[in-house]
């Protein structure tokens, strides 16, 4: 990545802030420590029980305003595939990408209707369980189509390889 380049986080919060959205960091965000100044953080809750506390804490934090969850890692996530996201018809609580019609969704770059999500979540976690698929299961989402600016916002960076991949 050149060294001008701006960090991923930051991205993320200006491109969200340019299309209208509140960002908002969830999970352990010290990693994130000096990054995206004046962004409210809040930790999972509940904590210890993996990305359904995240995603719990996430709603908590939206209210009755609609929730845009992007994963950190998501470089490619860009104003573009935001404003799909938010304009997207739907019936369902949840829009999310899905890799064909028996494929894991993606709900990391996903649309949450908070009140409506709320209670199939809470029902989830009192069952004992902590997927994401099984929870998006409950809930019915309506499908985002995977084309080729979906497909490229989903490709996430994990790796210290990844930093020498184009932006």
């Amino acid at each position: 990545m050149p060294e001008t380049a701006e960090p991923i986080v930051d991205a993320l919060v200006r491109r969200a802030r340019e299309v209208g959205l509140a960002p908002i960091l969830v999970g352990d965000a010290q990693a994130y420590a000096d990054l995206a100044p004046g962004v409210p953080r809040v930790p999972d809750a509940p904590a210890g029980i993996g990305p359904l506390g995240g995603l719990a804490a996430a709603l908590a934090a939206a209210g009755d305003r609609t929730l845009v969850t992007v994963a950190c890692d998501m470089p490619h996530a860009g104003e573009a595939v935001l404003r799909r996201l938010l304009d997207a018809p739907g019936r369902s609580p949840v829009l999310a990408p899905r890799h064909g019609d028996a494929g894991p969704w993606e709900p990391l770059l996903a649309r949450w209707d908070p009140p409506r999500v709320r209670p199939a979540l809470a029902g989830a976690l009192e069952a004992g369980e902590r997927s994401f698929q099984r929870l998006l299961e409950r809930l019915d989402p309506d499908v985002l189509p995977i084309d080729a600016d979906i497909a490229r916002a989903l490709e996430d960076w994990d790796r210290p390889e990844d930093l020498s991949r184009p932006w």
